[in-house]
């Protein structure tokens, strides 16, 4: 049944909206007509208009990543206990808050009732639900086993948040103690290194030389700061506009596999979401070659994924996957080992779930080393810069004290 979006005036004159199912429009303003509501503007939605609507540049999507996980979980429960498809995507439409949450579940139930599959229906909204995701609600209904291969998927979305809220975490402090460190650090260079020059400007003697630096470098920054902050902002912007093309971005995320910490997180860490990506796949049917492109869109490194192109090319030819992730490098070893286990024994989803699993645990054990690490080498840093401030302007205050005597 198709869905409509309404909007009446009620008896005290205030105007309403909302979203209707009904055979037509006429059978909508009978609707609003027994609810003592005066149709003012009855459309319908429909799927050309929220697919427009998701491929808006700026528009405003109506998942987040921790929303879409909590909406899958729900939905999965649902089909998992028994319910059409249909009614459980009418109880999330009436459990929902926002408007445009109910227009997609009213759109989503629409094209399923006019006789599209769950996948196709998804495939309306791809700023909503990627490849990877209607991909797997495909290769379910195929299966017959939509239930459960929705509890994977929802599983799956809720580990990928769960290693980014973590790295997240593990990241916020020291980035929080550098930006005090150089408001600090800026403040007392710019403001107080100054007021201090202005005690000793009508001495004769000459002043430290540490003093004379630190004040040499307060100069130049109240003077050119304004020009220090343009270049930064300025290479900044040129960074983001260069990570726009595809082969300066590939070479930029190459070079960032290479530093010697980050790396190596960064590689971990796309290495788990494509394997476990790659398991969530393959476990729910799809064909291994469909899997590994699926997989391979959803790596944020330019340079990895490049990689993992050329191993789903090898496989094509006919190469085992575990031999064609081997030959690229940039994948951990233990990703490679696991396929070529999984491939022997026939259980290439169990394995490749492993391998997800440990270069996660890796990716968080490592996050946390590092984390840890840099805790207090920043405090050590931040109190060492301050201390040669402070030194700089105590250095003239002895060196007074010294000639009173």
């Amino acid at each position: 049944m198709p869905a409509y979006r309404f909007e009446a005036l009620d008896a005290e004159g205030k105007t309403s909206s909302g979203l209707l199912e009904a055979d037509n429009a006429k059978a909508v303003r009978a609707q609003l007509r027994a609810r003592q509501l005066v149709p003012l503007d009855v459309q319908p939605v429909a799927s050309s208009e929220v697919s427009a609507a998701s491929r808006n540049f700026g528009s405003k999507r109506v998942f987040s990543a921790t929303t879409l996980a909590i909406w899958t979980r729900q939905i999965a429960g649902l089909v998992s206990a028994g319910l059409p498809l249909e009614r459980a995507l009418t109880a999330l439409s009436e459990d929902a808050d926002a408007t445009s949450l109910r227009e997609l579940m009213a759109q989503l139930k629409a094209d399923v009732n006019a006789g599209s599959s769950f996948g196709s229906a998804l495939a309306n909204a791809p700023s909503e639900f990627d490849e990877v995701y209607r991909a797997v609600v495909a290769a379910g209904e195929q299966s017959g086993q939509l239930g459960k291969v929705l509890e994977r998927l929802a599983d799956d979305l809720e580990e990928r948040q769960a290693l980014k809220a973590k790295l997240i975490g593990a990241a916020l402090y020291p980035a929080i103690v550098s930006l005090v460190a150089v408001v600090i650090v800026i403040f007392l260079v710019t403001y107080v290194v100054p007021q201090v020059a202005q005690v000793f400007a009508g001495g004769k003697r000459s002043l430290p030389f540490l003093t004379v630096a630190m004040l040499a470098i307060s100069g130049f920054i109240r003077q050119w700061g304004w020009l220090l902050a343009l270049g930064l902002g300025g290479g900044f912007g040129m960074l983001v506009l260069a990570r726009r093309n595809e082969v300066t971005r590939e070479r930029l995320d190459a070079f960032w596999l290479t530093l010697p910490l980050v790396g190596r997180l960064a590689r971990g860490y796309n290495a788990a979401r494509f394997a476990g990506t790659l398991a969530m796949l393959a476990g729910s049917g799809v064909p291994i070659l469909k899997a590994l492109q699926a997989a391979a869109e959803t790596l944020s490194n330019r340079a990895m994924r490049s990689d993992a192109i050329d191993a789903l090319a090898r496989v094509r030819e006919g190469a085992p996957l575990g031999a064609a992730l081997a030959a690229k490098k940039r994948f951990p070893g233990l990703l490679s080992m696991f396929a070529r286990l999984g491939e022997q024994t026939g259980e290439l989803p169990r394995m490749l779930d492993r391998a997800a699993a440990q270069l996660s645990a890796e990716v968080q054990r490592r996050a946390m080393q590092l984390a840890t690490l840099l805790e207090p080498l920043l405090i050590v840093v931040m109190g060492a810069v301050v201390m040669v401030i402070v030194l700089a302007v105590l250095l003239p205050i002895i060196q007074i004290n010294t000639w009173v005597k």
